[in-house]
């Protein structure tokens, strides 16, 4: 490693030995020796070990500039940015170069004209990977000046220089990451005659600037992203330049909880002081990334728009708050964050999820609770026996209701006895378990299934059992605007029917 500290000038970085290379081989280089000493290549990034990653190294050791082709959420932009960790700490660039000109092979006027003036004595700077970086949001209202450049007029006044001189040119971001990685995200979302000019670049090396064809072999490793839905509808990627990027690698969502969990947990920004007081156990962990996989199977929702890993992070902080808040206002110096908690995730859900025209008219609340209720029978299964087994094997039996074998019988005819249940959402901790304890065999039902629960455990498992037998269909449950109330089923449709009557018979009075 040399000592970059005492070399400033081009004679001193030649007597130093420095040879220089692209950046795509600087790329390939550190790649190389990454695996051979089998650090890992891109850290924090979850559930891609056997699929992107891989094609994301292959793609660097071909010296590819590549496209990420996936929907949103995925995690596209952050390997581009870790790519970064892979460039040599430091690079030497000619003092002033607006376009990072490596010393030895210059390509700008302005480099070409110094090294003229004042040959190896030419000073040099240094700089870090860090900076090495630049990112682009791809619109509409992009233009060909913002990426490349334009003639810039004050430049000529304050140089005296005439418009068909070189150097009264102000580059673009492009030119300006010479030596880097840049990244264009939503690359379908550019017009197509920006597209164009992006693949002059890339193919032939050259930029036009209002007139100016300048013979610039940039040194760049481009990545670009895309969602399909842009790819497909709302614009498309011009087929030259489609053409020109070598590796089209395709993204996707976590394919397993476990691994939903780890990015969850990795990237929620749950404050200590919330981690201190307030428990969370596996089962909410799951149920709340069980939502966004049911999300992403839903027919209310829209599934070329996807459902990002944004919708679990911010729900679990949110499960946090509702958790928090409730232990403020009682005063509490403890709590945990329980199944009705949950109710506190809907603004999480409603504001990362795109509905089709059926959920439109569901409503986005609506679909929010249906997809919470959807991801507790999904867990409820996980932890208890199936209620729809219980119910055909009782069939084949030729019973006409499950008897004894049915393990929540007791708690169903507690309910069917004309007993309900109101949960407030604000209730103490202590208030809430005493409540769960009236119910007939919920208890003794969770014990049996997990006997080594303590108090804690086994209250949230019965207020589970509640939730789940509820979105099973056997007992009746509303959520109202401060509590959450479970009746039995028989009932409670006897009443919608009887309150229907009524207003029949009211608008038959009115009539």
């Amino acid at each position: 490693m040399m000592d970059i500290k005492r070399i400033n000038t081009i004679r001193e970085l030649k007597e130093a030995g420095y040879k220089p290379k692209s950046i795509k081989e600087e790329l390939r280089q550190n790649l190389i020796q990454k695996l051979q000493a089998k650090d890992v290549t891109f850290p924090k990034i979850i559930g891609y070990d056997d699929s992107v990653i891989p094609d994301v190294e292959r793609a660097l050791l071909s010296k590819h500039n590549i496209l990420f082709l996936g929907l949103r959420g995925q995690a596209k932009t952050r390997m581009a940015r870790q790519m970064v960790d892979l460039l040599d700490e430091y690079i030497p660039v000619i003092t002033g170069s607006e376009i990072n000109d490596d010393p030895l092979h210059p390509i700008s006027k302005y480099a070409k004209d110094l090294i003229l003036e004042k040959g190896e004595d030419t000073p040099i700077e240094w700089i870090h990977r860090s900076s090495r970086y630049g990112e682009k949001l791809a619109t509409p209202d992009v233009s060909v000046a913002d990426l490349i450049g334009d003639v810039d007029p004050i430049k000529a006044a304050n140089l005296r220089l005439s418009f068909a001189d070189e150097r009264v040119i102000h580059y673009g971001i492009i030119p300006k990451s010479n030596r880097s990685i840049f990244v264009i995200n939503e690359l379908p979302d550019l017009q197509a005659r920006i597209q164009v000019a992006l693949f002059n670049i890339l193919e032939e090396g050259d930029v036009q600037i209002r007139g100016f064809k300048l013979r610039l072999p940039l040194d760049i490793l481009f990545v670009f992203t895309a969602n399909p839905e842009d790819y497909t509808n709302r614009g498309s990627i011009v087929t030259p330049l489609k053409d020109r990027i070598e590796s089209q690698i395709l993204t996707h969502y976590p394919k397993s909880l476990e691994h939903a969990l780890e990015i969850t947990e990795q990237e929620a920004e749950v404050q200590p002081e919330q981690k201190e007081k307030i428990a969370v156990s596996d089962l909410l962990k799951r149920l709340i990334e069980q939502v966004a996989f049911e999300a992403r199977s839903s027919e209310f929702v829209d599934k070329k728009s996807g459902v990002s890993a944004r919708l679990t992070i911010s729900a679990y902080e949110n499960a946090f708050s509702s958790a928090e808040r409730r232990l403020i206002i009682n005063n509490e110096s403890s709590t945990q964050i329980w199944v009705s908690d949950l109710v506190g995730i809907i603004p999480a859900i409603t504001g990362k999820i795109e509905l089709v025209y059926e959920g439109e008219q569901e409503g986005p609340y609506q679909v929010a609770m249906n997809l919470l209720d959807k991801a507790i029978r999904s867990q409820f299964i996980q932890y208890f026996p199936n209620p729809e087994l219980l119910k055909k094997r009782a069939r084949q039996k030729g019973e006409s209701s499950p008897g004894d074998e049915n393990p929540y019988k007791s708690v169903i005819s507690w309910f069917d006895k004309g007993h309900h249940l109101n949960i407030f959402f604000g209730t103490k901790d202590r208030e809430k378990i005493n409540q769960l304890y009236q119910v007939d065999g919920l208890h003794a039902l969770v014990k049996k299934v997990f006997p080594h629960a303590n108090e804690r455990e086994a209250a949230l498992l019965m207020e589970f059992v509640l939730h789940g037998l509820a979105s099973y269909s056997l007992i009746s449950k509303k959520i109202l605007e401060t509590s959450v109330e479970f009746k039995d089923l028989m009932g409670s449709m006897l009443n919608i029917q009887t309150s229907s009557s009524f207003d029949e018979d009211e608008e038959d009075d009115y009539r």
